[in-house]
């Protein structure tokens, strides 16, 4: 009974060949990015540098993936997504192989951004292959789907990298995970077809009557509408409180505060992680079924008042039953955000979308470890984390005036009269016989 819901979240899983697809390349990409986990902060120990210039192994990373979200994006408009999905991992392969061969820490950093560059083109690809092969009531279960494949993959890397480390010396992972890109390569290529028929042509200019926007004007349209601007400003939260507060103020305040140690650290993310995980398929079912703010409200609540519990916390116990509340809170969300930039981007701009929104959660990766440490530097940890509770309460809030986007109706996997969204099914045969139904 308890697993009757995951049940019915995996189902797209087993009835449609592309989201399998896209999953076990997703598995293949990020067991590769898990893998480096654990060895990059002491690989680059080894080149001489101190923790300020470790970090930035991590910030060139997010870099990449913020300055090429939308031209990436665009791209995929114009030339497709399976140009993004193949070439994706072939540009993170060089950017490991470089990095496993670097010699000092600037050449570290360079091949760092490569990676980031090859991350971002895969993570933007597939978002948008996602968002072309589902539809408004199944999108959430989606995501969600290739969520849990990008979960999985980070969860089994650590261990395989440690484990290669201790083998074969701390170069050693970067060369498996060029390795293991190459293959997602190769089997991108041989097993992902193209999806951007499915999304609708723009409008031409008869089709527009006089008054209306123009179609060279709908992204600004897209762009400037509150619905975007308020999804944007949630994604912007989640991500500044999953690095800030998760990766970076909890642990400090644990071990300074507390007198955590580093395996007792270890068992707590471990089990946020695994919360994370067991409740995607709830998180995307809710979001489906009773629509995107019904995900997305509560959970940026919840997250609020968790990081005040933790902050105040005055003893290890009440401190450990707020970081798993908050990794609930989290999880509630799910892939709601995701699934509701999915529904309002512009059909015919869809990766321009997509790629917005990956960007305004790159902006709060990138500025809130640091932004958050500041004010912990200033004051102290539990101001810190009140900060943070505060910009997530904020933008729930602000999120209340967009719009629903998923009707409440019955679900109907193939729609009696035509709509904007082609039905999953358009893909439901095998990868060779996409350009006949292209043709």
């Amino acid at each position: 009974m308890i697993f009757r819901p995951i049940a019915r979240a995996l189902g797209p899983l087993r009835e449609h060949e592309q989201l399998l697809m896209i999953s076990i390349s997703t598995v293949l990409v990020m067991a590769g990015q898990g893998v480096i986990s654990p060895v990059l902060p002491l690989f680059a120990k080894n080149l001489g540098v101190g923790a300020a210039m470790i970090g930035l192994t991590l910030s060139f990373f997010a870099l990449a993936r913020l300055i090429l979200n939308v031209p990436l994006g665009i791209l995929s408009d114009k030339y497709g997504r399976r140009l993004l999905l193949i070439s994706g991992p072939l540009v993170t392969a060089v950017g490991m192989y470089g990095s496993g061969f670097a010699g000092d820490i600037v050449q570290l950093l360079a091949w760092r951004f490569i990676a980031g560059a090859g991350s971002a083109m895969y993570m933007t690809g597939v978002q948008i292959y996602l968002t072309d092969i589902s539809t408004p009531a199944t999108r959430a279960r989606f995501i969600g789907t290739n969520q849990g494949a990008l979960l999985l993959g980070v969860a089994i890397g650590p261990a395989i990298g440690g484990i290669v480390a201790e083998l074969w010396g701390l170069r050693a992972p970067f060369i498996l995970v060029g390795t293991m890109a190459i293959v997602a390569t190769v089997y991108a290529y041989l097993r992902l077809p193209e999806t951007r028929h499915l999304a609708p042509p723009p409008p031409s200019p008869a089709e527009v009557l006089p008054g209306e926007q123009r179609p060279r004007r709908t992204w600004v349209v897209f762009v400037t509408s509150k619905d975007f601007l308020a999804v944007a400003f949630v994604t912007l939260a989640i991500f500044f409180t999953r690095t800030a507060s998760r990766q970076t103020v909890i642990p400090l305040m644990a071990s300074d505060d507390l007198g955590f140690s580093e395996g007792e650290l270890g068992l707590l993310f471990t089990a946020v992680a695994a919360i994370n995980t067991l409740l995607i398929a709830p998180s995307a079912i809710v979001a489906d079924r009773w629509g995107r703010k019904a995900a997305i409200i509560p959970s940026g609540i919840a997250v609020a008042l968790s990081l005040i519990v933790v902050a105040v916390a005055p003893n290890i116990t009440i401190f450990v039953v707020g970081n798993l509340a908050l990794g609930v809170a989290t999880a509630m969300a799910g892939p709601a955000p995701a699934a509701y930039a999915a529904d309002i981007s512009p059909p015919h701009l869809r990766g321009l979308g997509m790629g917005l929104y990956r960007s305004s959660g790159d902006i709060g990766f990138m500025v809130g470890p640091p932004l958050l440490g500041a004010v912990a530097d200033g004051s102290s940890y539990a101001v810190a984390l009140g900060v943070n509770a505060a910009l997530i309460g904020v933008a729930s809030l602000v999120f209340l005036g967009a719009r629903e986007t998923l009707e409440r109706e019955p679900v109907r996997e193939t729609p009696s009269e035509p709509t904007t969204e082609p039905p999953v099914e358009a893909l439901a045969g095998p990868a060779g016989d996409t350009r006949t139904r292209e043709g």
